[in-house]
């Protein structure tokens, strides 16, 4: 078979009319190409996970202008008060991972006038684990002060209160993180076994004996006598070492 016999697909070049082929017979045909939008083919953000080149050029130009006032306000301000909810969101992750604290903090303040802003305890979690593994223990309570206030707004996130339980007895916080066991029982997220667990065990390592058997007989009403999950050293071990849960 010729090749003069094979019919030709038919396209159009947009740039130019005049854009044409010479097939073997001796004939033309009309050639289009079309240019798509690759956009459309553009996979979304993954929450948390993925900066936007908006939310990379924000943490650089905070960082670059931290020291300058003046300058830092501009920045929020020219930046990142422009950006979309899940960008600010990930500039505040990208801070915290960076251990950018009073940059973190300063973001998480302006995150908390928004008009979509809703308390995630994981969240919190976070923030308190960072800033206190960093020593900023005044902060740590800023924080949990926070937490207190939002209380008619929080979820029923067990992972999250316990990871906030778990970041406050380790920066040696036990008081705020009894506060936070009772914020737990007020807002309706019932304790389970991690929480006792990691309450009990903090409070019993600093010799706060009396606190410890106020909580044994709460775990006692949840679980029965027979509290053996404290018992288990290997869970007390992974509870202890287990990193706080992120946020959506």
């Amino acid at each position: 078979m010729s090749s003069c016999a094979i019919r030709a697909p038919c396209f159009t070049l947009w740039s130019s009319p005049s854009n044409t082929v010479e097939l073997a017979n001796g004939k033309t045909r009309c050639v289009v190409v079309g240019m798509s939008n690759r956009s459309k083919n553009r996979k979304p953000l993954q929450k948390g996970r993925n900066l936007s080149i908006e939310a990379i050029q924000t943490v650089q130009a905070l960082k670059r202008a931290q020291k300058d006032q003046p300058s830092l306000d501009q920045e929020f301000q020219s930046k990142f008060k422009r950006l979309l909810k899940l960008d600010m969101i990930a500039v505040l992750r990208e801070l915290l991972r960076q251990n950018q604290c009073f940059l973190a903090l300063k973001v998480f303040e302006d995150i908390r006038k928004e008009y979509w802003y809703r308390p995630q305890v994981s969240l919190y979690a976070d923030m308190i684990k960072v800033l206190g593994s960093n020593g900023l223990f005044e902060h740590v309570e800023l924080l949990h002060s926070y937490l207190k206030t939002e209380a008619g707004g929080l979820g029923l996130e067990i992972e999250g209160f316990n990871a906030v339980l778990r970041a406050l007895v380790s920066s040696n916080h036990t008081k705020l993180a009894m506060e936070c066991y009772y914020l737990m029982k007020q807002v309706g997220c019932d304790p389970d076994k991690s929480s006792f667990t990691i309450l009990i065990t903090a409070l019993e390592s600093n010799g706060e004996t009396g606190a410890s058997a106020i909580l044994r007989q709460d775990a006692q009403m949840y679980y029965g006598e027979d509290l053996e999950f404290l018992e288990e050293e290997e869970m007390v071990k992974q509870i202890l070492r287990e990193s706080p849960s992120k946020a959506a």
